[in-house]
């Protein structure tokens, strides 16, 4: 007699079920890190904006820097060193002719042009704080997000957050899983604090006394 399927049609559904299962975990985990790595990337290109500010402020005020250094011009080419001329047989055997040509060569060289005076460091500070005034510098979406929670008396979520910074900010693209990283993160430092309601999440700035509960709530005694 043939042995009964069921055992093995049940066996595979189980399969099928835990792989769907491992799937969408992985696709959750995958959207996570990517929205992880784009705003680590914006964190990243403020600060290389706030450095540049900052060596051209210090540079402004005649301190030398050894943080960067002036790259050459696009295209300049360096000449390649002269080649002496004269062989040692030839200055052995005609040294007087050679030392006139090198006198000659002295008086056909054209006279060096003065060089062009530095700017001051009055002129280099008003450019270094105009520069720093620039609208184009732009604050870092983790300051945004602190901004808005500081602005609100109630919780708000990642999407009204989401929704307001669009609203207020058009020419940047902000997305909704980005938000919520940069306020998971903020949670992480204790700069904000997390409330559940049913299924949904909300968020409010930390203050000072939440802050402190937060992190007496995080120590491995205070748990004990």
């Amino acid at each position: 007699m043939p042995e009964p399927t069921a055992p093995v049609t049940e066996l595979t559904s189980q399969y099928v079920s835990q792989v769907t299962n491992d799937l969408e975990h992985n696709v959750k985990e995958q959207e996570r890190i990517t929205a992880e790595i784009t705003a680590l990337q914006e964190q990243l290109a403020a600060l290389q904006h706030d450095q540049t500010i900052l060596v051209n402020m210090r540079q402004a005020l005649g301190v030398a820097t050894s943080l960067s250094t002036p790259a050459p011009a696009e295209g300049a080419v360096v000449p390649a060193p002269r080649k002496n001329s004269t062989t040692a047989s030839d200055t052995r055997r005609a040294p007087k002719k050679a030392a006139q040509e090198q006198s000659g060569r002295k008086k056909q060289q054209p006279a060096k042009k003065p060089a062009a005076p530095k700017p001051s460091a009055k002129s280099s500070a008003k450019s270094s704080a105009k520069k720093a005034t620039d609208p184009s510098a732009q604050p870092t979406l983790v300051e945004l997000v602190r901004r808005h929670l500081a602005e609100q008396e109630e919780p708000r979520s990642a999407a009204e957050v989401t929704d307001a910074l669009d609203k207020a900010h058009p020419d940047r693209e902000i997305q909704t899983k980005v938000i919520r990283t940069t306020l998971e993160n903020l949670v992480a430092r204790n700069n904000a604090q997390r409330t559940k309601q049913g299924s949904s999440v909300f968020y409010t700035l930390a203050t000072a006394s939440g802050s402190a509960a937060n992190a007496e709530e995080s120590r491995p005694d205070a748990a004990e």
